[in-house]
């Protein structure tokens, strides 16, 4: 197997035509058709099945294409360092981040970002910390920025920002409150959290049980923009970072409380893949999504 053959497996995989798939790598189809036949005779299985509309990918084709792709992207990625100019940096790179920073430093840092490196293109994922992992673990992202796992993991680690999650009501419904609150007076309030699934959720989780403490809400919702719209117009509470909720009490539309004995904190931090270096785009994305995020949250040094 060589590397004109993998561009051809992988252009075959995506395009799902040997007719578009020619028409991209620029080819005749059966010089593509003759090096799958050769694939196929290597590893002693069938790659794709034929139908009446193109090609199908059998589960031996499924998994190569899976342990492929991240070659194909980090010889792209090698290609492209070593082309590029110190004043000229180009390419693209890929990153996630869970939906806590989308929501509130993304727009700032793509906007500094692009007027440095003016040519380099983004894709940004949100999901869930566990995913987003996955993801970079699997080669289809270059980093993620997640809330840090409580267990070991095989990437590298990079620590962002510690945060404080306080507790948040609406300044007009909300419940009159001491001017903090004990972690175990929380089960006495109205709550509306993110599901189980939520890397915010498992923070909270974490320091609850270690005080035994059990919160119930009466709703569970991942999309934090509706839970900060839901907590405004009602008189429930939520717990989430101080940077989700900073424009709002800022614009006087909810108010926040300190969470105390203990404090929670969430710790935010970039993965990447210890076998593929980033590159100096992202390496620069990552510093400015950092630096954002220390200003908004009112850190920044």
């Amino acid at each position: 197997m060589d590397l004109k053959q993998i561009q051809y497996f992988i252009a075959l995989f995506e395009d799902g035509s040997v007719t578009r798939a020619a028409k991209r790598l620029n080819i005749v189809q059966p010089a593509l058709s003759m090096q799958i036949a050769k694939l196929e005779e290597e590893f002693g299985q069938k790659l794709f099945d034929r139908i009446p509309h193109g090609m199908v990918p059998t589960a031996a084709g499924r998994m190569m294409y899976r342990l492929l792709l991240p070659i194909v992207r980090d010889l792209a990625n090698a290609r492209q360092q070593l082309m590029q100019r110190d004043e000229q940096v180009a390419g693209s790179i890929s990153i996630g981040m869970v939906a806590s920073e989308t929501e509130s430093v993304l727009v700032g840092s793509l906007a500094r970002f692009n007027a440095r490196y003016p040519n380099v293109e983004v894709s940004v994922a949100d999901g869930f910390s566990a995913t987003l992992i996955d993801q970079v673990s699997a080669g289809q992202l270059d980093a993620a920025v997640v809330h840090k796992p409580r267990g070991k993991l095989s990437l590298h680690v990079q620590s962002l920002h510690d945060e404080e999650m306080v507790l948040v009501t609406s300044a007009k419904h909300g419940p009159e409150l001491p001017a903090a609150v004990e972690l175990t007076k929380l089960p006495g309030l109205e709550l509306v959290l993110p599901t189980k699934r939520h890397g915010l959720r498992g923070v909270l989780d974490a320091a609850t049980q270690l005080e035994d403490v059990t919160l119930q809400p009466k709703f569970e919702i991942d999309i934090l923009g509706t839970i900060v719209q839901f907590v405004e117009a009602t008189r429930f509470a939520t717990v989430l970072p101080r940077i989700v909720v900073q424009r709002a009490v800022g614009e006087g539309r909810l108010r926040v409380y300190p969470i105390l004995a203990p404090r929670i904190v969430r710790h935010l931090v970039c993965v990447s893949h210890p076998q593929r270096p980033l590159s100096t785009a992202a390496d620069a994305l990552i510093a400015i999504v950092a630096e954002e995020i220390r200003r908004v949250s009112g850190t920044a040094a």
